[in-house]
């Protein structure tokens, strides 16, 4: 890996399959170096994929199994600023439809435990709006989405 700082993201036994739908799903990602177990170790055998190298969104990742000792949580996601709502509905669909779960304000979770906000830019000048009024509109209308709607958004920011 070239970068100095790289996300390792830990699996219990599936990084490579997380790795390729990431690479599959979003842009600017790719799967690189897939690394083997020189030995046994605790959750896994000599020869078993132990770290893979990928990228999403141009951000570098390193994907360990590490068994199941340690969960995804929502302390850390993964943030996608979206250009539309085809672009939302899209990796929205893509996280859910994988075997993922909504949850509230455009937060969803893929099937391996990572969290995603999938945030069109959209919303995120709404709720930053000049005018305290459409701002609390906006993320009042947002308090009540799983996947964002930009069109109730921008009704909600026009009031």
């Amino acid at each position: 890996m070239a970068s100095k700082n790289t996300i390792c993201l830990w699996y219990d036994g599936a990084a490579l399959e997380a790795a390729t739908f990431y690479a599959a799903t979003f842009p600017d990602s790719r799967v690189g170096a897939v690394h083997r177990a020189p030995g046994d170790y605790p959750s896994g055998k000599q020869g078993d994929v132990l770290t893979v190298e990928f990228t999403v969104m141009g951000i570098p990742c390193l994907g360990l199994n590490g068994g199941p000792a340690f969960r995804h949580s929502e302390a850390f996601s993964f943030q996608v600023a979206t250009e539309d709502q085809a672009e939302t509905d899209r990796l929205w669909d893509a996280i859910v439809g994988n075997g993922g779960e909504e949850s509230a304000c455009g937060w969803c979770r893929d099937k391996w435990g990572l969290s995603w906000q999938i945030t069109p830019r959209v919303l995120s000048e709404a709720i930053a709006d000049p005018d305290p009024a459409a701002a609390k509109r906006a993320f009042e209308a947002m308090m009540d989405m799983r996947k964002i709607d930009i069109a109730t958004i921008e009704a909600a920011r026009r009031g």
